[in-house]
């Protein structure tokens, strides 16, 4: 069980040990035929019943029906503890059914209304989670990376005692891997059309932006590369010395070594 997972339970189980004892476990009839969930939802009913229905269907997979419970006690019974409760698992239950953005704004609404509770971690890690499913691959636009990065730094330095900071640190490192990433693809694009001085910008960025990211190595070599083809000599050496001080072994670095030696 993962700890994400895991926070699921403990919300649920402690919200349910304060509720009435009695726990719908199902929205059918006895007669089997489907219940309109709407119209059930648009009822006046008791918080924890409406809440206990909600968690019944989310362990039955029924997320959309989950989703209408948990929403109906927000319409209900609002600013109510329960309607705290309900919201988080909202925005749970959402990310669960790939409902991203419906994830992020009942996280973002549960932060802007409780932002010193218990589960505020839970919510802002939801938004982390949720960026991160839609990040695309290298070549596309990457503001989903971004905004993984911004969510999950958010959760290491504003939450440091939650149980999520290990994640968020993990995620946080292959967004901006992932960012670094774009902007050395970006860079080879203006090197190989000859744009010399845009293609620096880019590998510079990488270098100095996201100096923890794999693409640092590269990124130095192709500097040196960029500096040699402009005629900037003691710049690519300064370039090619960086990059064999941190990667000596690397073949990065032995084909720089290799480039400058052929350029005199």
């Amino acid at each position: 069980m993962t700890v994400f997972d895991a926070t699921f339970r403990k919300i649920s189980l402690a919200v349910a040990l304060a509720a009435s004892p009695m726990i719908v476990a199902g929205c059918a009839s006895g007669g089997g035929s489907d219940v309109d969930v709407l119209a059930l939802a648009a009822q006046t009913e008791p918080p924890e019943v409406l809440y206990n229905q909600g968690l019944a269907n989310l362990d039955g997979g029924r997320l959309s029906e989950a989703a209408a419970k948990f929403q109906a006690i927000d319409r209900q019974h609002p600013y109510s503890e329960w309607a705290r409760k309900a919201l988080v698992m909202r925005a749970f239950t959402s990310y669960r059914g790939g409902e991203y953005e419906e994830a992020i704004n009942s996280s973002k609404r549960y932060l802007s209304l409780y932002p010193g509770t218990e589960e505020a971690a839970y919510a802002q890690y939801i938004i982390g989670l949720s960026y991160w499913r839609q990040i695309p691959d290298i070549t596309r636009d990457q503001t989903d990376a971004g905004r993984t990065a911004q969510a999950m730094r958010a959760v290491v330095e504003e939450y440091p005692n939650s149980p999520y900071v290990e994640d968020a640190r993990s995620k946080l490192r292959i967004a901006r891997d992932q960012l670094a990433g774009k902007e050395l693809q970006v860079g080879r694009y203006y090197q190989e059309r000859g744009e010399y001085a845009a293609a620096i910008n880019r590998f510079k960025n990488v270098v100095d932006v996201y100096p923890e990211s794999r693409q640092v190595e590269e990124a130095l070599a192709r500097l040196t590369e960029s500096y040699l083809a402009m005629g900037l000599v003691q710049e690519a050496r300064a370039s090619a010395s960086v990059l064999g001080q941190n990667y000596p072994d690397s073949q990065w670095y032995q084909d720089t070594y290799a480039l400058l030696q052929n350029a005199g």
